[in-house]
């Protein structure tokens, strides 16, 4: 298996897995014991790793979410210091991990496997992956490998906002067209749902076709820019990762 190949079979796997625990009940017991909307603790939680930074620095950071959004959130979450907020955000993941992936036979494998892609991509323009990679990991097990796939999830949103901009698209319409991973459209109302979701206002334009070619191409351009991490990793090892990650899956369906 090549690193494209690798990363084709298992980009879905990680965005389910890596951001597991942003919907978990372990995220909503955060928001409930300090207070904070899921908004909140959610900026503050993930973009803690910036720092005490104005919201502009943040919203260069998450980029597909409307910058109106980002302030009120971030600055609504101030409660909580940036620095304690991460450290409570990587605790739910790794609580999520133990919880969901308790199944998971191979997770100390899957850890090292995620680590050399982690440890050995570059941070350019990836400020959220640099900062959670930064942080402290657990000793090991099933919350080693969620920390981890929280960070290798990260690298690829990274990418995929480069690759964006790189096509000329704007966050909302890059939202609007939407791929299913392939980069095959997916229907409209289907990504108007996620515009609401991400709290963009209405009402939302119709991509157009040319918007349509841009997302593909965005898409393709994600999948090489994030392949050069996977190099790390030889034809067994990507194969391997490949195997744990579905292995992976299957147990967080089963808890």
């Amino acid at each position: 298996m090549d690193p494209r190949d690798a990363v084709l079979e298992t980009k879905a796997a990680i965005g389910a897995l890596g951001g597991g625990f942003m919907l978990s009940r372990e995220a909503k017991a955060l928001c409930e014991r300090h207070g904070l909307g899921p908004r909140e603790m959610y900026f503050r939680g993930r973009c803690g790793v910036l720092g005490e930074v104005d919201a502009d620095v943040v919203l260069a950071a998450v980029v597909f979410f409307p910058a109106g959004h980002v302030r009120e959130s971030w600055e609504g979450g101030r409660k909580l210091a940036a620095e304690e907020a991460a450290a409570l955000y990587a605790g739910a993941c790794h609580d999520w991990g133990r919880r969901r992936l308790a199944g998971l036979g191979n997770a100390d494998r899957l850890a090292e496997l995620l680590a050399a892609v982690a440890d050995g991509a570059d941070a350019f323009c990836a400020p959220l992956f640099a900062g959670w990679r930064a942080m402290p990991r657990p000793g090991g097990g099933p919350a080693l490998a969620a920390h981890l796939l929280h960070v290798v999830r990260e690298l690829r949103g990274a990418r995929h906002a480069t690759a964006v901009v790189a096509q000329g698209l704007g966050p909302l319409e890059a939202t609007l067209v939407g791929a299913d991973g392939t980069g095959t459209p997916i229907p409209y109302d289907r990504t108007a749902d996620v515009a609401r979701f991400l709290a963009w206002p209405e009402p939302y334009p119709v991509p157009s076709a040319e918007a349509a070619e841009r997302r593909a191409r965005a898409e393709e351009l994600t999948d090489d820019l994030v392949a050069r991490a996977y190099a790390a990793l030889g034809p067994a090892e990507l194969a391997e990762l490949s195997g744990l990650l579905q292995e992976a899956s299957g147990a967080a369906r089963a808890h």
